[in-house]
């Protein structure tokens, strides 16, 4: 027998062997590899689950009783608390404000997605215009709020910048009913239309550029480049921000709350419920009114869905 059969029939018995070796070893790293993305995710879920989730159950919990807050004692009331609150139209009519908001949100998105758009292409200056749009985003809600407060004022700056455009007078731009929701529903447009521009901005600029030297061989201008390839490729992300602008014109707190104190007829859902639970000390029906406010905003999130339908991306 020649030296290198003899080393190829050891080599094909050795074979076995180290085949069954690697096969006993393999389910070793398997479970290590399976443990792995749980570790990294122990954390987050940790705090995912006891701030946020924890909470929603106490909420619930406490939506079905009388408490008010601050005793340590507290009886189960049942459903009380939700035929109070679905039996007092006043409590409802607070959504009006929202619908101003609603309007509001549909103006940044459309806004948002306008300058996106003209600022994904060659612009003279565009980095700076960027950051002049994202900019208010950045600002704490409460600066916000005291800035705009003086904005606002009767005879401030707002009435004396309508002056050099010849509308004379004094406002009651945050007194007036008729008056203080376009108010706050325009600070509203100038703080978060930065967020929606990032995203339109980002979509926009992860299309690939051969589609607009296709669209320009064929002689497209930039407004059907806009209709037949920039939109359609933002439709999830068009989606996304309409149901982050339906759910936080229905949870409208920050601005109202700083600027007018809900006061008049600026007072949202949610002010009206910070209120019911410490002014009131009816934390038992606020939990209730914030239970109601989360079953809304899933329900128009999942008639959003069923509208306009995710697209799923085929292999």
């Amino acid at each position: 027998m020649t030296p290198i059969s003899s080393s190829l029939r050891r080599g094909s018995a050795g074979a076995p062997r180290d085949a069954a070796r690697h096969s006993r070893q393999r389910p070793r790293h398997g479970w290590r590899q399976r443990l792995t993305p749980w570790m990294f995710l122990l954390v987050p879920l940790a705090l995912l689950i006891t701030f946020s989730y924890v909470p929603i159950v106490n909420m619930v919990v406490y939506s079905f009783t009388d408490w008010d807050g601050v005793s340590p004692d507290y009886t189960f009331t049942g459903l009380e608390n939700y035929v109070e609150i679905f039996t007092r139209p006043e409590l409802f009519k607070v959504f009006v404000a929202s619908a101003y908001y609603l309007g509001a949100a549909v103006l940044q998105i459309v806004l948002a997605l306008y300058f996106a758009t003209v600022l994904s292409f060659n612009t003279r200056f565009r980095n700076l215009f960027k950051g002049i749009l994202f900019f208010p985003y950045l600002i704490n809600g409460v600066a916000i709020g005291f800035v705009f407060l003086y904005f606002f004022q009767e005879g401030g700056t707002f009435d004396t910048v309508l002056k050099l455009f010849g509308v004379g007078g004094e406002h009651l731009w945050l007194g007036d009913p008729d008056l203080v929701n376009y108010s706050l529903a325009g600070v509203s447009v100038w703080r978060y239309m930065g967020l929606n521009f990032v995203l339109f901005l980002g979509g926009i600029q992860s299309i690939a550029p051969e589609l607009y030297e296709a669209a320009e061989l064929d002689g497209a201008n930039r407004w059907q480049q806009f209709r037949f390839i920039i939109v359609p490729s933002l439709r999830p992300l068009i989606g996304l921000t309409a149901i982050l602008a339906i759910s936080g014109c229905l949870s409208v707190f920050e601005i109202p709350y700083i600027m007018t104190g809900g006061a008049g007829a600026s007072e949202t859902f949610v002010i009206q419920t910070i209120k019911l639970a410490f002014r009131f000390d009816k934390t038992g029906l606020a939990s209730a009114a914030a239970v109601v406010l989360l079953v809304i905003i899933l329900l128009v999130a999942w008639v959003q869905r069923r509208i306009v339908p995710e697209e799923r991306v085929t292999p």
